[in-house]
């Protein structure tokens, strides 16, 4: 019994931090003692990745969603309304009908619920790909962000795409498909004009920002190309001080490079014959 209580326990906040994380804490100027490996965790996806659902088959973009979501990472998905799902649209409407019949008898209240924008039918389908009664698909549903639309937040930043999930990648050409707009708007979606509209304002503010961009691009490329001219006229004038003949050295250059670009290639030699003497 003295032996067990010679020995020295380590803090409560310190067990079960690998030497990796501590050579990380030690890195960053984080002390062990006072920040556990849980708390360090939560620092490590603090950056969102924004996923433009344009093109995107909407069950194969969700199977990626949710296996990054479970893995720690912070995810938003933009213009949900541009997700496809293969098949005709008759189908898909004959399917969605059948999902909302489904209800219960005793008290229909507590039955599903059956979500009609493209961003909650999103968000549902991600649902049944975690274990979202468990706490790790609890947080990991908390860290999806899904939207109509580009909003405000997220119109400035990089989208990313997913190439597996692509349709471009993943089905052929001559099979029907359907976007989730179109089958939205037919079972009792109401805001597709304004996201339209919305998106418009969008679009508008971007081209503006582009062609400011390429004005204050020009003039950058103009301001660069005038301070590399006053420094050439510099140096030439040094040169002139030591004797050299600036114009007529430009002059013997041009002339060169003229010849070297018009110059027959060893291979044009070789082909072509003198007429014999015979």
């Amino acid at each position: 019994v003295f032996f067990f209580l010679m020995i020295r326990r380590p803090p409560r906040s310190t067990q079960g931090v690998s030497s990796a994380a501590s050579d990380v804490y030690k890195r960053q100027g984080i002390n062990a003692e006072y920040m556990g490996y849980n708390q360090f965790r939560r620092r490590m996806f603090k950056k969102e990745t924004v996923i433009d659902a344009k093109g995107h088959i909407l069950g194969r973009l969700c199977s990626y969603v949710a296996k990054q979501l479970l893995n720690g990472h912070r995810i938003v998905v933009v213009r949900c309304e541009k997700l496809i799902i293969s098949g005709t649209l008759t189908r898909n409407k004959i399917k969605f009908r059948e999902y909302r019949h489904r209800a219960i008898l005793t008290n229909p209240t507590h039955s599903h619920r059956h979500f009609r924008s493209p961003a909650r039918i999103f968000v549902k389908t991600i649902k049944g790909m975690i274990g979202r009664k468990l706490k790790r698909g609890e947080h990991a549903l908390s860290r999806l962000k899904a939207f109509e639309g580009v909003p405000h937040p997220y119109d400035t930043r990089k989208r990313m795409i997913v190439t597996d999930a692509l349709r471009l990648t993943r089905m052929k050409t001559f099979r029907p498909f359907v976007v989730l707009n179109d089958l939205c708007k037919r079972v009792g979606w109401t805001h597709e004009g304004e996201v339209e509209r919305l998106e418009a304002k969008r679009v508008q503010r971007g081209k503006v920002y582009h062609e400011s961009k390429k004005a204050a691009d020009k003039l950058r490329v103009q301001k660069e190309k005038l301070q590399a001219s006053a420094s050439i006229k510099e140096i030439n004038n040094k040169l002139a001080a030591f004797g050299y003949q600036i114009d007529q050295f430009i002059i013997i250059n041009s002339l060169i490079s003229c010849l070297l670009y018009t110059s027959p290639s060893p291979r044009d030699l070789s082909t072509s014959r003198m007429p014999s003497s015979a």
